[in-house]
């Protein structure tokens, strides 16, 4: 299980907004080629990391405007899930708090990931995040429609999808 916490200083809405714009990831998430939206609750990524290029599909299990989304991977070889929960620390300030399982695959990845080097990018992917929306006046747009576990399409893993966010529970089904 992977965590990581980081405080913004942007208030919540445009903190929570701007993290909806999946497409922007590759401005702050390192190996990230592209996001591309293909539904109300799924994503296409494309990733380069190390070399190793890898296509998949995501599905948000639940999104809570201003507060959660939870997602998990849904083919392409990739095993992950996780959720991103957003909390005012005041008018001005947000945290962000990530917590991700990841499934890694092959010699390479486990090494990586047992030397600390995938918490480590997921680091500073939120530290990169965090400049983004400081170094702007407002989000890039924003997505901000409900999507409820109880929505989302197959079988739905223990905890709805998502593990439990460092500090919130875990979310509601």
């Amino acid at each position: 299980m992977l965590h990581d916490t980081v405080r913004v200083n942007a208030p919540l809405r445009q903190v929570y907004d701007q993290w909806t714009r999946f497409e922007e990831f590759p401005r702050f998430m390192h190996g990230v080629v592209a996001v591309e939206r293909t539904g109300a609750r799924h994503l296409h990524w494309r990733t380069n990391i190390a070399g190793v290029r890898r296509d998949f599909d995501a599905e948000i299990v639940d999104q809570l405007p201003d507060e959660r989304i939870a997602w998990r991977s849904v083919g392409g070889g990739v095993h992950q899930r996780g959720v991103v929960t957003f909390t005012p620390v005041d008018a001005r300030h947000t945290r962000v708090r990530l917590a991700m399982e990841v499934e890694p695959e092959g010699v390479t990845e486990r090494a990586a990931a047992a030397l600390g080097i995938v918490s480590a990018r997921v680091s500073g992917d939120l530290q990169r995040f965090k400049h983004f929306v400081e170094d702007r006046h407002a989000a890039t747009g924003a997505e901000r429609g409900r999507i409820r576990p109880s929505e989302a399409t197959g079988p739905q893993p223990a905890g709805g999808g998502a593990p439990e966010a460092p500090g919130r529970g875990t979310p509601p089904a």
